[in-house]
C-alpha cells in the first residue's frame, strides 16, 4: 500500500482507505448485512486499506457501530475517520455528538473529525471553537471538512485559533471533475489533503458498457486490457495519481475489496493519464 502525508501533519495515511455510506444503513438503521460488511472492513485492512471513514449520519449512526465491532479485535492500527452532521454544528451539539460517535466506535481518539456539510445558519467559528476544544481534550486528533467550496474553507480555516484544517472530503472520479478548476488547485497550494468520496461514480465506473458512452468505455476497457487491470482499477488509479489525493472506495463483497486493493502501488503511463484527461474532460 502506498501512503501520503495527511494535511501537513506529518501523519501518513493510506492512499486508499474504505469508505462506509450504504454499511449500516443508508438514513436508517439497516442490520441485515452487518456480518457481510465486517468482513469486508477486515479484508480491506488487512489488505492495507487502514483508513475507515463514516459518518454519525450513516444508518442513523449503525454505521459507526459497524465499523467498532470491525476494528475491535484487530491489531493493526486503523486510522478512523468520521463526521459530524450540519444540523449538529453549535458549539454544544459537536461536543455532544463527538462524544457519541465515540461511544459508538467503542474508540478513545478521533483521528480525523469532519463537518459534513457546511451549515450557513450556524457560524462556522463556533463549530470550529468546538473542534479545537475536541483537539485540546484528546478525543480528536486532526479537523477536516466536507463538501466545502473554497470560501467555505478560507471561512473555516480563519476560525481556528491552534489547529489546521487537515482534509476536504469531496466527490472525485472520472464522472466528476468539478473540484479540478478551483478546489484541487486551492488543496494543492495550502497542503491540504482531498479525500475523494464516490470514486467510481457509485459504481458506474465499474460497469462502463452500461453507463458510459462508447468511447469513454472503450478507453477504460483498452487501458484495463493493457495493464492487465479491471476498469474500476483504471478509474481509481487514475483518481490517487495526484499527490493532494487519497480515495474511499466503498465495498461490501470480499471481491470488490480485493478488486480496490489492487488499484494502486503501480503507475500508468504519462500518455494514458493524459488520453483519459481528454476523453473525460467533459466532466470537469
Amino acid at each position: 500500500m502506498e501512503y501520503r502525508e495527511l494535511g501537513r501533519t506529518g501523519w501518513k495515511v493510506p492512499v486508499l482507505g474504505q469508505g462506509t455510506w450504504g454499511i449500516g444503513g443508508f438514513y436508517s438503521r439497516d442490520e441485515s448485512g452487518d456480518a457481510e460488511a465486517i468482513a469486508a472492513l477486515k479484508l480491506g485492512i488487512e489488505l492495507g486499506m487502514t483508513l475507515i471513514d463514516t459518518a454519525e449520519a450513516y444508518g442513523a449512526g449503525h454505521s459507526e457501530e459497524v465499523v467498532g465491532k470491525a476494528i475491535a479485535d484487530l491489531k493493526a492500527e486503523v486510522f478512523v475517520a468520521t463526521k459530524v452532521s450540519p444540523e449538529h454544528l453549535s458549539y454544544e451539539s459537536v461536543i455532544r455528538s463527538a462524544k457519541a460517535s465515540l461511544s459508538r466506535l467503542n474508540i478513545k481518539t478521533i483521528d480525523l473529525y469532519q463537518v459534513h456539510w457546511p451549515n450557513p445558519r450556524i457560524p462556522i467559528k463556533e463549530t470550529m471553537r468546538a473542534m479545537e476544544k475536541l483537539v485540546k481534550d484528546g478525543l480528536v486528533r486532526f479537523i477536516g471538512v466536507s463538501n466545502f467550496s473554497v470560501s467555505e474553507m478560507e471561512e473555516a480555516m480563519a476560525s481556528l485559533a491552534r489547529e489546521e484544517i487537515v482534509s476536504n472530503q469531496v466527490e472525485y472520479s472520472l464522472l466528476d471533475r468539478s473540484i479540478e478548476d478551483d478546489l484541487l488547485p486551492f488543496c494543492e497550494k495550502e497542503r491540504i489533503t482531498v479525500i475523494a468520496y464516490s470514486p467510481l461514480a457509485r459504481g458506474k465506473l465499474s460497469e462502463p458498457r452500461r453507463h458510459l458512452d462508447r468511447r469513454e468505455a472503450n478507453v477504460l476497457q483498452k487501458l484495463a486490457d493493457k495493464y492487465g487491470k479491471t476498469s474500476s482499477q483504471i478509474a481509481l488509479n487514475w483518481v490517487t495519481r495526484r499527490p493532494s489525493v487519497i480515495a474511499i472506495p466503498k465495498a461490501v463483497k470480499t471481491e470488490h475489496v480485493k478488486e480496490n486493493a489492487g488499484s494502486v502501488g503501480w503507475s500508468m503511463s504519462i500518455e494514458d493519464y493524459e488520453e483519459l484527461d481528454k476523453i473525460f474532460s467533459r466532466h470537469r
